[in-house]
């Protein structure tokens, strides 16, 4: 795999809720200068890091209803609705993992969180192009039958990924959580993994098991790693 490749697959992130003052600079200039994928960053900053990014082709990605995916539905599409209006064209919108749990056992409640999917995704990609949408799932409170069913409705919602972690829970990407998310969805939709990825042997497990997309914030030393 070329330097180019690999950073054409990372999410170059900082999703911290602290950091030194110029953490979006930093970020958005590594991204600049490696031509990531992506440049995520909290949906306060979008505004200013499509500012720094202009001109580049790296886009510019934000979480939605992050880290937990509990609020309500018109705040999710509130805040979906203004971080697309600010610039953002990767939208990764997490999961209410105790619905997700009680769909599993409960149709009315899996219909109701097919329809909050569907409503989400069709409004990032409702009016503007190129629109990237990402469904965390936050593997590590799951069962692999919760992540299976997980996986299944976010291709039916019309997702382009799923991924695997906030990096907030209590665990991050895992080689076996891929594999499962990868021959859940099929070739077709999109696998991120997310969430503990700091070196250039993580990076490669992770792309082995299947995954297309990385999001980690040692994407510089990465390629670094990789070049040496």
């Amino acid at each position: 795999m070329t330097e180019a490749e690999l950073a054409s697959m990372i999410d170059h992130t900082f999703l911290k809720a602290a950091g030194e003052p110029d953490a979006v600079e930093k970020l958005c200039e590594e991204a600049r200068k490696c031509n990531f994928a992506c440049a995520m960053v909290n949906p306060c900053e979008v505004k200013h890091a499509v500012s720094l990014l202009e001109g580049s082709g790296v886009r510019v990605g934000t979480v939605i209803d992050f880290p937990l995916g509990q609020g309500g539905l018109p705040s999710k599409i509130f805040e979906a609705s203004a971080a697309i209006g600010d610039g953002a064209r990767d939208i990764d919108y997490v999961i209410d993992v105790r619905m997700l749990k009680r769909a599993a056992k409960d149709d009315a409640v899996r219909r109701q969180l097919e329809t909050e999917l569907t409503v989400i995704n069709s409004l990032a990609k409702r009016d503007t192009e190129g629109i990237v949408t990402k469904l965390i799932i936050e593997c590590c409170y799951l069962t692999d039958a919760e992540k299976v069913l997980a996986c299944k409705l976010a291709k039916k919602a019309g997702f382009s990924f799923v991924k695997t972690s906030t990096g907030f829970g209590t665990g991050g990407a895992t080689v076996e959580d891929v594999k499962l998310m990868r021959s859940t969805v099929g070739p077709e939709m999109g696998v991120k993994a997310a969430g503990g990825i700091r070196t250039l042997a993580d990076a490669l497990a992770m792309i082995d098991a299947g995954a297309n997309r990385l999001g980690c914030s040692a994407g510089a030393s990465i390629l670094a790693e990789l070049r040496g």
